[in-house]
């Protein structure tokens, strides 16, 4: 996939996994988050690899993050989303989300989804809502996969 690259004033915005510190991704989203808290390396390289990065830079400077898991035909999953504080409040979370709403490979999308509990006023700026039939999704989440804790079966009974 080609490497989309835009530039505000100091600060880049790159879709280049090369130029990514995954260093700084690991310490904040392993330290700073709930959804990702503790995350082994391994993990955040290998969803790293498997994702269309965007890295947000202040001169060269990984300052902020987000990820797009796809099939770049019908759906796009927008997760890992973030800025470090003290570059927060300058509208780049703002210029970060509409870069990948612009992304040329994740155009004509069917649907896009996301999960927060921060920054629903961000997201609805580009069109997300609340699930219109929430009763028609389902998950399987491992809230402990990170401790190494196995989800119980719950009471499901065995044949």
């Amino acid at each position: 996939m080609e490497i989309v690259e835009t530039h505000k004033k100091e600060y880049t915005i790159s879709t280049d996994k090369d130029k990514l510190d995954i260093l700084c991704i690991h310490k904040f989203l392993s330290n700073e988050t709930d959804w990702a808290k503790g995350i082994p390396m391994n993990t955040l390289k290998t969803s790293i690899e498997n994702s269309l990065n965007f890295g947000l830079y202040h001169n060269n400077k990984q300052i902020g993050f987000a990820r797009i898991i796809s099939d770049y035909s019908t759906i796009a999953y927008l997760g890992d989303v973030f800025v470090l504080k003290e570059y927060r409040g300058n509208g780049l979370s703002k210029w970060l989300i509409n870069e990948i709403m612009e992304h040329p490979n994740l155009q004509g999308l069917r649907r896009w989804i996301l999960l927060t509990d921060t920054a629903e006023w961000l997201y609805r700026k580009f069109g997300f809502t609340a699930l219109s039939h929430p009763e028609f999704y389902m998950e399987k989440h491992n809230p402990n996969v990170y401790k190494g804790i196995e989800r119980t079966k719950g009471n499901a009974e065995e044949n």
